[in-house]
């Protein structure tokens, strides 16, 4: 359908009140003078311990000890607190805020009901005892986590396995599981909990970095992934840019390039085992269906498989010898050594290599031996078996559609190799692996713990040096996890921490606006047992949480950043908001909880069940099978480091190349244009305009409330609908027009019920308001 004429349409509606609502935070504007919070001692590593709660003159407005913090620092600039945001306004945002959706009219209208003195706290109850608060804890978590379903780098491989790690996260937020635990599950699980499949599976935490199978110095990549580990301990749980320290001595912080290296050899004897079986009776749905259709396509292939493989076999042992010769000369000493003489370094490198090691290997021997005539070593039996091996894949090809598109029968997990001995750590001259100088023990930095180092006790079948790390890590005593984990959640919900640099607590990081604040909510956390959704619950139903977000001059003035909270901040919903709430507006939304990740469509006309959809080079998206998966939420959206979902890219979603722990928020033309002109989100408002007309028929006055019931949670004032019922006039007088030529094809409702009064004209003039409605700030921003 041409919608290039909607650019006019679309700038001319934006001056509808409401629907250009002021993107920037309340306050944002530069003012002469800016609040400067009242500087208090603040030393992050120091024992938690709770504040006394300050005496405040609006002593009616708190409702938690949060507000008596909140609210002093605003009396003392001579501010009062916003008033009260609308029921309607208030369950849009908590709804956003903790499932990540819209909620829906019904629920809305029950809730503004409502007047029972419980009402509140039965609306936050029932939000954190859904499974969509741990779906929408998890895409925090998974931000951090540096998440994917591929190991990135140029072949950018899948990892079958990494959805049962994601899928681990979203059960421990809906059990409630105290973070203290799910600490210790994602550091040492393997080694705290060796009979729980679920603990090993919570090691995917520290598995999850970007990895090169094809690398040919095993041990440099050793150092690589023990990097990634600890500075993601170090960012994610910390606060500390310990990465800082690996080159040099840390800049800012006492931390010297020893204790880096230090920290580093708490993961000196791990690596990760992606092959482990699932224990028997624990099989899910999704992974007896996989059973079935690998068996299936194994029975349909086997002639063709068994062939292949007679092939490689003829070659397999000078094939793998040429390709062990391929590594570097610190891995090959390790990989020709006979195994009794193996170091735990030699270990680790022979484990390495067997794990990435795979019948393409054996291929590759037969390419660099039987393509090239010219080329030393070429051989014509070779490239006659080359050419075999190829007709067979061929052939192989034409069972694609048997193969289970996503799944494994496997989970990965952090390993010891049975050995409680580890490889040495050395610190690194200037970082640089090849240039080791002293050997270091496992220890933290003197900055953190002072001289109270955790013990470290060798266990029968690994080192123990990540359960110590782990135990120091969740003690109550710890001065930092408590701090930094709360001042993630705050930042949730009023989009700054109250330390804005979430990863950095160090001296080069931001200071805290409310520093008793944070400690009260760290030592809260602690006394609550490390309950995640008691610290939601509190924030939920404070009274700063509840605030207005509407702008205020007097705040303006005083607080431009809004450091202090008088004015509720809004804030654009993120990426997979976004595609979310169309979704679920468009009634196509698919709820299902976990499962291995779906391939949607990127691109309308290119959803064949099966096809591979190659996109400027990067590799294939086989569209998902099952057209209920292509409406699933954004959490289970394949995720290939290479190849960005491009529906959600432009909206800022998080880097998996790294741990992500803040989302930016930017404004581009691409954003718009990606809304406005996707086939795949103008089918969403399709069905949006389908769903309008189900559920509040013909009436033209019915439809425009119910559609901004569906997307805003209220209804549209005089202004506004004088406005968009002269846009649908207008819209029908454009498309009767067009119509008339016959060469204009007009954009139906989708999913449609009654066709009995079926005006085409006025459908297809619902449908473009719909899309435009749908494009405004009131939808992309939550108030």
């Amino acid at each position: 359908m041409n919608k290039s004429w909607y650019v006019s349409v679309f700038v001319g509606t934006l001056a509808i009140q409401g629907w250009a609502a002021e993107t920037r935070p309340a306050g944002a504007e530069p003012a002469a003078t800016p609040a400067v919070v009242k500087a208090k001692a603040w030393n992050p590593y120091q024992p938690v311990s709770a504040p006394a709660v300050p005496g405040v003159k609006q002593k009616a407005w708190v409702r938690s000890p949060i507000d008596a913090f909140v609210l002093a620092q605003i009396e003392e600039k001579g501010l009062k607190p916003s008033p009260e945001a609308d029921r309607a306004t208030y369950i849009r945002r908590a709804t956003l805020d903790a499932w990540g959706l819209l909620p829906t009219p019904e629920e809305v209208k029950a809730f503004v009901s409502d007047k029972s003195p419980k009402a509140y706290d039965k609306l936050v109850d029932r939000l954190l005892s859904s499974p969509h608060f741990g779906e929408r804890q998890a895409r925090r978590w998974l931000d951090i986590a540096r998440y994917a379903d591929s190991t990135g780098f140029q072949n950018d491989n899948t990892r079958a396995n990494n959805w049962r790690y994601r899928d681990y996260v979203i059960n421990a937020f809906n059990q409630d599981k105290p973070f203290t635990r799910f600490v210790q599950e994602q550091i040492a699980g393997d080694e705290l909990f060796p009979g729980s499949q679920e603990a090993h599976i919570a090691t995917g935490f520290l598995a999850g970095y970007p990895d090169n199978a094809n690398s040919r110095d095993l041990v440099q990549r050793k150092y690589q992934i023990e990097t990634d580990m600890t500075d993601l301990v170090g960012e994610s749980l910390l606060g500390s840019t310990v990465g800082c320290a690996r080159c040099h001595n840390h800049k800012t912080d006492r931390m010297s390039q020893k204790e880096y290296f230090q920290l580093q050899a708490f993961f000196a004897n791990t690596a990760f085992n992606e092959k482990t079986p699932l224990a028997k009776g624990t099989e899910t749905t999704w992974d007896k269906e996989f059973e079935a259709r690998q068996a299936a396509y194994n029975e349909a292939t086997k002639d063709i498989r068994a062939k292949q493989k007679a092939i490689l076999d003829s070659v397999r042992e000078v094939g793998r010898h040429y390709y062990n010769e391929r590594y570097l000369t610190d891995s090959r000493d390790a990989i020709f050594k006979p195994k009794d003489q193996w170091t735990p370094l030699d270990r680790w490198v022979n484990w390495r290599k067997d794990a990435v090691a795979g019948e393409q290997d054996i291929v590759a021997y037969l390419r660099e031996t039987g393509q090239d005539k010219g080329r030393d070593g070429y051989s014509e039996e070779n490239a006659q078996k080359l050419q075999a091996y190829l007709k067979l894949g061929d052939e192989l090809k034409q069972f694609d559609k048997l193969r289970p598109q996503s799944g494994s029968k496997f989970f990965t997990t952090a390993t010891e190799l049975d050995h409680a001995d580890a490889p040495a750590t050395f610190v690194r001259f200037g970082g640089i692996h090849e240039r080791p100088t002293d050997e270091v023990q496992p220890a933290l930095p003197a900055l953190w713990v002072g001289k109270n180092q955790p013990e470290v006790k060798p266990l029968a079948n690994s080192s123990g040096r990540r359960s110590a790390l782990a135990g120091w890590l969740t003690s109550d005593a710890n001065p930092l996890v408590p701090r930094v984990y709360v001042n993630r959640v705050w930042s949730q919900y009023f989009d700054k921490g109250i330390v804005s640099t979430t990863h950095d607590f160090g001296r080069a990081g931001a200071k805290p606006t409310n520093p008793d604040l944070l400690n009260y909510l760290a030592a809260d956390f602690i006394q609550k047992g490390w309950s995640v959704k008691q610290l939601h619950r509190e924030i939920l139903l404070s009274a700063t949480y509840r605030q207005s977000s509407s702008e205020r001059d007097d705040v303006r003035q005083i607080d431009p950043e809004n450091k202090l909270l008088a004015v509720y901040p809004r804030k654009r919903l993120e990426a997979e908001e976004i595609r979310d709430s169309l979704l679920y507006a468009s009634g196509l939304l698919n709820d299902k909880v976990g499962g291995p990740a779906v391939f949607p469509p990127v691109i309308k006309g290119n959803e064949d069940i099966g096809k591979s959809q190659d996109f400027q080079g990067n590799r294939a998206w086989t569209v998902s099978q099952d057209r209920q998966d292509w409406y699933r939420r954004s959490l289970y959206v394949f995720v290939r480091r290479s190849f960005p979902y491009p529906v959600t890219q432009n909206f800022d979603p998080a880097d998996p190349s790294k741990p992500h722990h803040k989302r930016d928020v930017t404004t581009t033309p691409l954003q718009a244009l990606t809304l406005f002109n996707s086939d795949v989100v103008f089918d969403w408002s399709q069905a949006l305009a389908g769903r309008v007309i189900n559920e509040a028929g013909t009436n033209e006055d019915a439809q425009i409330n119910r559609l901004y019931e569906i997307l805003f949670s209220r209804q549209p004032n005089k202004i506004e609908r004088t406005a968009l019922k002269d846009f649908l006039n207008n819209e029908q007088n454009l498309i009767r027009d067009k119509a008339l030529t016959g060469k204009f094809e007009v954009a139906a409702p989708g999913g449609l019920k009654d066709f009995k009064r079926f005006d085409p004209i006025k459908s297809a003039a619902l449908v473009d308001l719909v899309h435009t409605v749908a494009n405004s700030n009131d939808f992309a921003y939550r108030f």
